[in-house]
């Protein structure tokens, strides 16, 4: 296998991997749109970035972990680096939340680790982020009012702040985006 087949086919195998966990898994907007959308938007986002292949590998895995822990059996960190290898599985463990954890507490590790994060997971948690973003724009959470979806703007900046730096081009598509956000929620209000 050449050099350039070997990371295609890799990506595409945990595309495959990812849409299997994700299969019963929608997106919480009023699209409900399925979950695997969210996770290829994530890998195409650093892909067009030009992100190394294990960034765009945990990019579309970044959620099998934490989003499978109610399914009959859930993905574990340990599958993870079974099926693509210690590196992705690691960047997968440095974006993913203890769900065990209260919601304020982890947002509030998101912030705090995103500036010590490898970065690999740097780019994927800026990725997350954009696409989080987009998708507060195009189909909101059911229920979040404005309010709500003012903060979760605010706190991914937040997380953002700590996660830029590494890819010039992921650094300026957040800035867009969150100008973007800001200002379409400027103008609900």
């Amino acid at each position: 296998m050449t050099r350039e087949v070997e990371p295609l086919a890799t990506i595409l195998r945990a595309a495959s991997f990812a849409a299997r966990v994700h299969a019963a898994h929608r997106r919480k907007g009023a699209a409900a749109e399925p979950y695997v959308n969210h996770v290829l938007e994530v890998a195409e986002i650093l892909a067009a970035a030009g992100a190394p292949p294990t960034a765009i590998i945990a990019g579309l895995l970044h959620d099998t972990v934490e989003d499978s822990d109610a399914d009959p059996v859930p993905t574990t960190l340990t599958d993870l680096e079974a099926a693509f290898g210690a590196e992705v599985a690691g960047i997968v463990a440095e974006v993913s939340d203890d769900k065990s954890l209260p919601k304020e507490v982890r947002k509030g590790m998101q912030v705090r680790h995103a500036a010590r994060a490898s970065d690999a997971a740097k780019q994927v948690k800026l990725a997350d982020k954009i696409a989080n973003l987009r998708t507060m724009l195009s189909s909101p959470p059911a229920g979040w009012d404005h309010g709500r979806r003012l903060e979760y703007v605010g706190w991914a900046a937040r997380v953002a702040a700590g996660a830029k730096g590494i890819n010039p081009g992921l650094d300026a598509l957040f800035d867009a985006t969150y100008r973007e956000a800001v200002l379409h929620l400027a103008a609900e209000a």
